[in-house]
This record gives structure tokens, C-alpha cells and sequence, in this order.
């Protein structure tokens, strides 16, 4: 009996080492992988996301990224701009990764490197429906720490290279070369928060799901008037007094770039992801900015990357646009910037 316990227990013990090799084989050393991207919507007179066309703006990304050539007469219509999600990669030595990114009641519309993406189209039928979601894959990610940094460019001013300003691993996919991997793309889910504004300026806020509002910015520029307020650990329900005019301020750049850094962004991704967005998210408009709750991210895109990471950061900044002063600028700023065919 005591021989059959011996071998029995050395079994367990042999099973559990392979069990542990296994789990070691399928997990990165020092793998450390970072995210950063918004959900743009616009509220309506409810305070809920309305539907609108994201894609009838002209194109704001450089000529080199793909991306479904949708019917401007039909283009696809949506509740959220996923606005340019980027994942960025630190590694000391070189290896491999396959990474997946599932978009619930979303289609994925633009991309760099080359990707496989699921469905290969999508129209505004398909998207309403609740069961409705789109993947897109990168197979074979090469990371390089230390590998030059000769990107491709397209001569525009377009704000996506503003992306590239951090210390991540550069990496190559299919042949293409990158900083980062970006996606981006419409979804027809309901944002997390829920907005008004008052005709005297007071600003409602109440979380669609019950759950904390947490960190907030209320923005305004009136025509270069800045006036704004920052407030953090809400509880589901907040209301912003009118904002008052302090003579000539400077935008909350410090503000939300400690407000990302405490969820977890390294400093200059926090820098990156302001700089790339800087003259939408501070042009004319009323807007309300919040950090999306990490349970929100990852339900609405679950993300899978082989081997597993030693650790993962996803930082996505909501922003409702509270009038339609900020849609209108940022139509003008993409016929000026955007990628020439």
C-alpha cells in the first residue's frame, strides 16, 4: 500500500512539473504589453449615444494603413468611433507573438501591419445586430528590441506617427514594419457613460451600467475660450455646474496625463496618446473625457496574445461629444491632414 501511495504521489509530482513546464513554455518572459485608444461618441438630447457616421469623415490615417473601402452613400453607421487603439511591446530580447483582438457589436475598418480580418465586409444591418462581432489577427509578430526605426511615412501630417514616441519594441508583420499594431472601427454597443447638457451648461453624467463613472474632465473651447474641470472617483451619478470663464487657461495636458499614468500607461505613452489627439480632444466643443472602465474594455474587445504576457495594460479613454461643434473641427482637421489617392 505504501509503494502504491509512493508511485502515486510521484505521479502527481511528474504531472504537475509537466503541467508547470507547459504553463512556462506558453508564457513570455518579461513580456510586457501596453494599450492605449478611445470610444468617440456623441450624445443625444437623452444623454445616450446617438448614431452617426464616422466614416463619411475624410480620411485622417496615412496612405500606407488598410482599410475596407466603404460607400460614402451607405458607409457604415455607428454609436462609437473605436479611435486608434495601439498595442505597444516591451521585450529584452527578440521574439514572436500571435495576438488576436475580438470586437463585440463592432466591425474592425482600418489597420496596420497586415492583418487577417473577419468578416472581410460589413453592413449597417449586420452590425445592429447583438450578436454581430469582427476579429482581426496579426500571426508571427516579430518583436526587435533595439531594431531601427525606419518606419514608413506618407508625407502628410497625419496624427497616427505621433504614436510611434515611446520606448515599445519595434516589430514586423507579413513585411511591414511598425511600432505599435493599430486597429480601429465602428461598433453599435452603448458607451459606458451617458451625458446632457443644460442650456445654462450644467453637465449630467450617470453611468449606463450602474457601475462607477470614476475619473472625469469636463472640457470647453469657446472659441479659444478654455474653461474646464477635472474630478476623480465618481460614484455612478455626478452633475457639473457651469463652467466659468478664467481668462486664458491652457488645456488639461497634465491633468489626463496623470490621470492615464495612474491607470497605467508609461509616461510617454500617456504624452503619445495626448499628442495624438491633442487638437481634437482640445479644439472647439463642449466634451466630457472618462477612463473606460477595464472590465468594459475587455468585454468589448477581448484581446488573446501567445505566449501569454507577463503583463497587460488597457487604458481607453471615453469621449462624448456634447455638441456638434467638435464633429465639425475634426471633419476639417481630416480634409487637411488626410491621406491623398
Amino acid at each position: 500500500m505504501s509503494r502504491r501511495l509512493t508511485s502515486i504521489a510521484i505521479l502527481l509530482t511528474l504531472t504537475a512539473l509537466v503541467a508547470a513546464r507547459g504553463l512556462a513554455t506558453n508564457t513570455a518572459e518579461s513580456l510586457i504589453v501596453h494599450e492605449w485608444g478611445t470610444f468617440t461618441s456623441i450624445a443625444g438630447a437623452d444623454g445616450r449615444a446617438v448614431e452617426w457616421r464616422p466614416l463619411d469623415q475624410p480620411p485622417d490615417l496615412p496612405c500606407f494603413v488598410d482599410r475596407f473601402r466603404f460607400n460614402l452613400k451607405t458607409s457604415l453607421p455607428g454609436k462609437v468611433r473605436m479611435e486608434t487603439p495601439v498595442l505597444y511591446f516591451y521585450t529584452p530580447r527578440d521574439t514572436s507573438v500571435n495576438v488576436n483582438v475580438r470586437f463585440h457589436r463592432g466591425a474592425v475598418t482600418e489597420w496596420f501591419p497586415r492583418a487577417a480580418v473577419t468578416p472581410g465586409n460589413v453592413d449597417a444591418l449586420s452590425l445592429r445586430h447583438s450578436d454581430f462581432s469582427s476579429s482581426i489577427s496579426w500571426t508571427d509578430v516579430k518583436l526587435s528590441p533595439g531594431a531601427s526605426d525606419d518606419f514608413p511615412i506618407d508625407g502628410t501630417g497625419s496624427h497616427y506617427y505621433a504614436a510611434r514616441r515611446t520606448d515599445a519594441s519595434p516589430l514586423q508583420s507579413r513585411g511591414q514594419r511598425e511600432k505599435f499594431l493599430f486597429y480601429r472601427g465602428v461598433g453599435a454597443f452603448e458607451p459606458p457613460l451617458n451625458a446632457t447638457i443644460a442650456a445654462d451648461g450644467r453637465v449630467a453624467v450617470e453611468s449606463s451600467n450602474s457601475e462607477a463613472i470614476g475619473d472625469v474632465i469636463l472640457f470647453r473651447n469657446d472659441g479659444g475660450a478654455i474653461a474646464w474641470e477635472v474630478r476623480y472617483g465618481l460614484d455612478s451619478r455626478a452633475t457639473f455646474d457651469p463652467l466659468s470663464d478664467e481668462g486664458e487657461i491652457p488645456p488639461p495636458h497634465v491633468e489626463l496625463a496623470q490621470m492615464l499614468m495612474s491607470h497605467g500607461l508609461y509616461s510617454r505613452e500617456a504624452q503619445a496618446m495626448i499628442d495624438t489627439w491633442r487638437d481634437l480632444w482640445f479644439g472647439e466643443g463642449t466634451r466630457l473625457f472618462y477612463i473606460v472602465p477595464r472590465t468594459t474594455i475587455d468585454s468589448i474587445l477581448p484581446l488573446d496574445i501567445n505566449p501569454n504576457p507577463t503583463e497587460i495594460v488597457r487604458v481607453f479613454v471615453g469621449r462624448i461629444e456634447l455638441d456638434q461643434k467638435g464633429i465639425a473641427t475634426g471633419v476639417q482637421r481630416a480634409a487637411v491632414t488626410g491621406c491623398r489617392r
